[in-house]
């Protein structure tokens, strides 16, 4: 059985396991943390973060997370939110004026967190480059007219929601969303998550992998995207330039570990603090389940549920990544459970990270009784 290193609560031991049975069936490498009452009861990780096997994984190995990250961007709306900076039911364009433009005077903002604005994608299409550049991607979101009525249906705005979102950030504190992501959340609870990796922790990287059998030009494409989405695919080898790593592209360019996953989204599992460090009330907290949508999802051509920026999945929330992290977070139990590794599989056949939300209750459970 694979070699597996941190600690873990004896009420958990089927976490670690599962993770071993990964690396045993052929992953490279990854990390798992489950958090209880803002408290760490898993923190493992293990494999190496090379394709060789030559480099082990690491306690402080981080790994870009893909749309993992658009958890971290929703949580910075909602402390905006809940600050009263940031209004869910005003229009985009308050904060945003030439969001105005193309007929979206109506969208508002929590069409925005959930998927309904109506973007999602560019049209015509973004080249991978200008995905680097700022100004370019939001003012052509700005000047586009939606693909349908806002509000009426969902489609995963894979990439596009990031920078909607993250406008609104700008526009309301006058920082870019990783500044403020890394100054207020990240920076107060000691968190080793980044929207924008400073060049000092490039050598903590591990480079994402194809899934086996696929090379660096294996690209995402939601199931239901057809042939010719309007941007360009991003390919393996985009997400592991140092572009991609400096850019910080709030939907899907994060970098962590799951100890820090699960540490920042405690927050929303604990009514809005962890330890000494309180970013929401409860009532902010309650907004990211609010639902705002359940229906077949135009893009992904499945039914989902969306609250405000998060995924819903019974009385949980969270949402997933390209290449197998998750993130599961259940404010019932007060718990978090969240995964991350640098090893892909393909779409279709990935159950690792619901294997270990799976593998994790029996220990949730057992500590609530």
């Amino acid at each position: 059985m694979a070699d597996i290193q941190g600690t873990y609560d004896d009420l958990f031991t089927a976490v670690p396991g599962t993770l071993a049975r990964f690396l045993d069936e052929g992953d490279a490498g990854g990390s798992v943390a489950v958090f209880v009452d803002g408290q760490p009861v898993v923190d493992v990780w293990g494999g190496h973060t090379d394709a060789d096997r030559s480099r082990p994984w690491q306690r402080d190995t981080l790994v870009n997370v893909w749309s993992v990250t658009k958890t971290m961007t929703a949580l910075c709306a909602l402390v905006l939110a809940d600050r009263g900076a940031l209004d869910p039911d005003a229009p985009v364009a308050r904060y945003w004026p030439e969001f105005a433009a193309a007929g979206k005077k109506g969208v508002l903002v929590r069409h925005v967190l959930a998927h309904t604005a109506g973007l999602p994608d560019w049209d015509p299409p973004l080249d991978i480059s200008e995905l680097y550049d700022w100004a370019t991607a939001t003012s052509r979101l700005a000047a586009q007219a939606p693909e349908w009525e806002p509000g009426t249906a969902a489609g995963y705005h894979s990439l596009t929601q990031g920078f909607l979102v993250g406008e609104l950030v700008r526009r309301v504190t006058g920082r870019t969303p990783g500044t403020f992501f890394a100054e207020e959340v990240a920076g107060p609870l000691g968190a080793d998550f980044h929207m924008g990796l400073p060049e000092e922790h490039d050598a903590r990287v591990a480079p994402v992998l194809p899934p086996h059998g696929r090379d660096e030009d294996y690209a995402a494409r939601p199931p239901g995207a057809g042939t010719a989405p309007h941007t360009a695919a991003l390919r393996v080898r985009d997400g592991n330039s140092t572009a991609w790593r400096r850019a910080g592209t709030p939907a899907a360019g994060g970098f962590g570990n799951a100890r820090s996953v699960a540490l920042v989204q405690s927050a929303l599992a604990c009514g809005g603090s962890v330890g000494a460090t309180r970013l929401l009330s409860r009532a902010g907290c309650d907004r990211a389940r609010e639902e705002q949508f359940e229906g077949e999802d135009r893009v992904l051509g499945m039914t989902t549920r969306w609250g405000l920026g998060y995924g819903l999945f019974g009385s949980s929330c969270g949402w997933g990544g390209w290449g197998g992290s998750l993130v599961m977070i259940e404010p019932e139990s007060r718990s978090v459970v969240a995964y991350v590794t640098n090893q892909m599989r393909e779409p279709a056949e990935d159950t690792r990270g619901l294997e270990l939300v799976m593998a994790a209750q029996d220990g949730i459970e057992a500590l609530r009784t």
